[in-house]
């Protein structure tokens, strides 16, 4: 969202391309089951791109959001470019060698600045909700957490105008505020967001109340992370897993990880280093020549699509936004090209 010669593991680009293709096409698993450090991934080619509309002009597709449905991917995704700045676009296939040639579309649920998405179902509505955030010029902080909703996730046109989760006033204690995402356990829903400056926030709101009645602003995590907080509950255990993206030497992007044991608990470092981290560029191999040592704003692929974020650590796959240090050198972030490519879990030996 904020402006934002791979060394990683360079190995035979016939392998790798073979080995991400088997997992890209086929749906092979990885394995992190016991999500212990280090981690390691393979990284596809770019499987989505800009396309260029009639009119202005499409820098970037970034921010992705995913769930797998009535057997199609849906992916909702934020584009860059001009006159308009920020919109979101839906795509669905599948097929993950198709997804750059399948039909898109921009969501008209929004005027303006909309952009960061997050899809889930809803069970206790049997409704689709759609998570943004949006602008008001009027309030400060000018950017609002948004939803809008609708029961066809495979009609773009089906969406509901969006809403903002705070429609008089913000809530006390929030001065900064970017990236919202939604979770719930049991009882409540969890309204996580970052600052910008090393601070991840969590509210929460009874369960029964979603979507209103958030409240209860808290501190979650201060360390050193930046925007992109994405949280899951894990498969199989009694415990979430928080990832969140960092800025390395030369402001290059990569993502650290948490855990704790509930939603409202103490996150722990996993792996939360530029060395050792949940993904960057030095646990990241792909064919030559390499297109992204940035990993950035992504969204982990689900075991299921509701409102629980469930996933499973055997089988970790990450779509990602990336781009290289020197595709992006010198540009404004807004211009920054870009685009979308999926990591793959490496088992060790």
């Amino acid at each position: 969202m904020v402006q934002h010669a791979c060394r990683g593991w360079m190995v035979g680009a016939a392998m790798v391309v073979a080995a991400v293709l088997a997992v890209v096409v086929v749906g092979g698993t990885a394995a992190f089951g016991d999500l212990k450090p280090p981690f390691a991934w393979t990284l596809s080619r770019p499987l989505i791109s800009p396309v260029q509309p009639a009119e202005g002009e499409c820098v970037s597709v970034k921010d992705p959001t995913i769930v797998f449905a009535e057997g199609q991917w849906h992916l909702f995704m934020t584009l860059r470019g001009r006159p308009r700045s920020h919109q979101i676009e839906y795509v669905s296939f599948a097929k993950w060698e198709d997804a750059d040639r399948a039909p898109r579309s921009i969501l008209r649920c929004h005027d303006g600045y909309f952009c960061a998405p997050q899809v889930f179902y809803f069970r206790r509505h049997k409704t689709w909700y759609l998570v943004y955030q949006s602008a008001d010029p009027n309030r400060k902080p000018g950017l609002q957490p948004t939803y809008a909703t609708t029961e066809t996730l495979g009609d773009p046109a089906s969406w509901s105008p969006g809403k903002w989760f705070f429609p008089k006033v913000n809530p006390k204690g929030v001065r900064r505020w970017i990236d919202f995402w939604v979770i719930c356990d049991a009882q409540r829903a969890y309204l996580f967001f970052t600052s910008l400056d090393g601070h991840l926030w969590r509210m929460w709101t009874p369960i029964e109340t979603f979507p209103e009645g958030f409240d209860h602003c808290e501190l979650a995590l201060k360390a050193d992370i930046f925007e992109a907080a994405h949280i899951y509950r894990l498969k199989g255990r009694d415990d979430y897993l928080a990832v969140i993206e960092a800025q390395g030497r030369g402001g290059r992007r990569y993502y650290k990880a948490y855990t704790a044991d509930r939603l409202n608990g103490a996150w722990r470092p996993l792996a939360d280093t530029e060395k050792q981290p949940f993904a960057g560029e030095v646990n990241v191999r792909q064919a030559a020549p390499p297109w992204a040592d940035n990993i950035s704003h992504g969204e982990l692929l689900r075991a299921g699509f509701d409102e629980t974020l469930t996933v499973d650590p055997a089988n970790l796959r990450f779509l990602i936004q990336g781009v290289t240090q020197k595709a992006r050198a010198g540009k404004k972030y807004g211009d920054i090209p870009w685009r979308l490519g999926l990591l793959t879990a490496v088992a060790r030996d």
